[in-house]
């Protein structure tokens, strides 16, 4: 079993890098893998000669190769300008059309400030499902201030389970009690969901019994 890692940082050492390696380990707390980690600033030359010429250089291909035959792929990027960036995308225009179908994709952004926190929905999303790739439904943004909060370490956690799980279906779910899913949620909603759980876990109430009292009232 094997999973990529793309991480598109452009400093080293970097906080998109660092997010990388904390979403790699939090994955094989669940799971045992080989893990390879692809630094785009280290591919730009070669990317961008793909573009002009049409063929990949050795190197380049080799990239693109481990990726289209990764079990898995964790997929990070630094925000541009509300996006992803330029070398991100470019890296994933000149990959192969079906060398994500199917295959689960773990995403992470990093980014100055909590603003952006929706590049993950509005940019990277979008873009892993027209590669008909299988995008796992928790994405990790980590802005500049989320760094050593336990909401993120939980974010992370529970995203490197999910893709364990992915590759492994037979590996454990990660569970989650009152505190931590509330330390998930987005800080907008933690006060709605807290209030709506009980103290002693989830309680579930079925589509029709609460439709059924809502009539009654």
């Amino acid at each position: 079993m094997r999973i990529i890692v793309v991480s598109a940082g452009l400093s080293s050492p970097s906080s998109t890098r660092l997010l990388a390696d904390r979403l790699v380990a939090a994955t094989l707390d669940h799971v045992d893998a080989e893990t390879e980690v692809i630094e785009l600033r280290d591919l730009a030359k070669e990317i961008a000669q793909h573009f002009v010429t049409g063929c990949p250089p050795a190197r380049l291909a080799a990239a693109l190769d481990a990726v289209a035959a990764a079990d898995g792929l964790i997929a990070v990027t630094p925000v541009f300008a509300a996006s992803y960036s330029g070398l991100f995308k470019s890296f994933f225009d000149v990959i192969d059309k079906d060398a994500l179908t199917g295959k689960p994709v773990l995403l992470g952004a990093t980014g100055g400030t909590a603003r952006h926190s929706l590049v993950t929905e509005h940019a990277l999303r979008p873009l892993f499902t027209y590669l008909r790739a299988l995008v796992l439904p928790t994405a990790v943004y980590a802005a500049s201030e989320d760094w050593g909060e336990h909401g993120l370490a939980q974010r992370i956690a529970r995203a490197g389970a999910e893709l364990a799980r992915s590759i492994a279906p037979g590996t454990r779910p990660l569970t989650l009690d009152v505190d931590t899913a509330a330390a998930i949620a987005p800080r907008s909603l933690t006060g709605a969901i807290t209030s709506a759980l009980p103290a002693q876990g989830l309680e579930v109430v079925p589509f029709e019994q609460r439709l059924a009292a809502l009539r009654a009232e």
